[in-house]
Formats: structure tokens, C-alpha cells, sequence
């Protein structure tokens, strides 16, 4: 009776310490969770804090693009006096340009000059 109480006060000291080592596994993967949580959180902040900045640099380009587009539309239609002398030698009016009456003024010019004439006229927006 005595060797079976030793035996199984044998077993019970073993139990207690492979108990004992799984509670020391248990608190170290806490730590390494608790720090990996703390990493995460401080990653979350940065994420959050850069989100606003560039959301907030985002607004400040989308304001200049329309700055920019409102510009561009409101610019000068004007027309280099040689092209304004040419077309009224041609007898067309430079207010209202019709496609009819501009092609038959330029025909009388090379293709290159003809294209430079529009392109011209296209920057000025008075022809589409």
C-alpha cells in the first residue's frame, strides 16, 4: 500500500509539473499576444492619422484641378492678327465662322496651312 501511495504521489508531482510548464507556455503566448496587440493598435494609429492627411490633400488637389479647369475655359479668344487679316481677306466673318465658308476661304491655301489655320481657330475656341 505504501509503494502504491508513492507511485501515485509520483504521478501527481509530474502532473504538477507539466501543469506548471504549460501555465509558463500560457503566459509567454499572452505576452507575445499582448505585445502583438499593442503593435497593431500603434500601426492603426499611423494608418488612421495618414488617412486623414491625405484625404485632406486629396480635397486640396481636387480644388485646384477646378481652379485650374475654370481658368482654362475663361482664357482669351483671340485669333493671331495674321489668321484675323486672312480670313476677312476671305470674306469670313470671325465672330460667327461657319464650316462651309471657312473651307471654301482656305482653299486657296496648302494643307499644312489650312490645318494651322483651324488649329488655330481651335485654341481660340471659335470653331468645334
Amino acid at each position: 500500500m505504501n509503494d502504491e501511495l508513492t507511485q501515485t504521489v509520483e504521478r501527481l508531482a509530474a502532473t504538477a509539473a507539466l501543469l506548471e510548464q504549460a501555465a509558463a507556455r500560457l503566459d509567454e503566448r499572452q505576452s507575445i499576444v499582448a505585445a502583438a496587440e499593442a503593435s497593431i493598435d500603434r500601426i492603426v494609429a499611423t494608418v488612421e492619422s495618414r488617412e486623414s492627411e491625405l484625404e485632406a490633400k486629396l480635397r486640396a488637389a481636387e480644388q485646384k484641378i477646378a481652379q485650374l479647369e475654370a481658368s482654362a475655359t475663361a482664357g482669351r479668344k483671340t485669333l493671331p492678327v495674321a489668321t484675323q487679316n486672312l480670313l476677312t481677306k476671305q470674306g469670313v466673318a470671325v465672330e460667327s465662322i461657319e464650316a462651309g465658308a471657312l473651307d471654301a476661304a482656305l482653299t486657296s491655301l496648302s494643307m499644312e496651312q489650312r490645318f494651322a489655320v483651324k488649329a488655330q481657330l481651335l485654341r481660340a475656341g471659335l470653331l468645334s
